[in-house]
């Protein structure tokens, strides 16, 4: 069983680095977070790109090996080595699994797990939360001081998660001041890097 396992995970590895050698040289339209920027706008070096890219994509495939259904509740970001999850499990433990993983993800120097244990599903609160989110994309869209591509939003019970890599300290209070003005928002969780921060890697 183990072993099977393992060969699965050797055969994802290698689709998802195909994909990315594919992406790579079909698109040109990547943002920190794939909104449509170019890649010469990410603060980040092209390698500090791949590996992040590659190390994503590898922990998303042991997450889907250890559970199928993580493919669809569980999102994970990779910025300069730092993992950030989020996201909704049935119960406490499977929190503390996904942790594990992501701290045995090759090259990882550090996890933040914001994965929330399900509670009775409420469509009212699902719809309240993915307004919030829709109502700050617009508005660090429309921000001429933020490049809003480098960064991604995610509202669970009011709450906004914001990651990303910001050019400046005056971008990244921007981007927060955005979210905390918006109208319902209990906390704003911003997990934001300066380029300034990010480890010196040649291309």
């Amino acid at each position: 069983m183990f072993k099977h396992k393992k060969m699965k995970l050797k055969i994802l590895n290698f689709l998802f680095i195909f994909l990315l050698i594919s992406s790579c040289v079909g698109t040109a339209s990547q943002g920190v977070f794939g909104t449509g920027v170019t890649v010469a706008l990410d603060p980040r070096s092209l390698g500090t790109q791949i590996d992040d890219s590659i190390m994503q994509k590898n922990l998303s495939a042991r997450l889907a090996l250890k559970e199928k259904s993580y493919l669809l509740s569980i999102k994970v970001k990779v910025i300069d080595g730092r993992i950030f999850i989020t996201g909704k499990v049935d119960d406490p433990e499977e929190k503390l699994i996904i942790t594990k993983l992501a701290w045995e993800t090759k090259g990882t120097r550090s996890v933040k797990n914001d994965v929330r244990v399900k509670e009775e599903f409420n469509f009212k609160q699902s719809a309240k939360d993915l307004l919030i989110t829709s109502q700050l994309r617009t508005a660090i869209i429309f921000n001429k001081k933020i490049k809003a591509s480098n960064f991604q939003i995610d509202t669970y019970k009011k709450k906004i998660y914001i990651y990303g890599i910001a050019l400046t300290s005056d971008e990244r209070k921007e981007v927060i001041n955005e979210a905390k003005e918006i109208l319902d928002v209990e906390d704003v969780i911003a997990s934001i890097l300066l380029v300034e921060d990010l480890r010196i890697q040649k291309n």
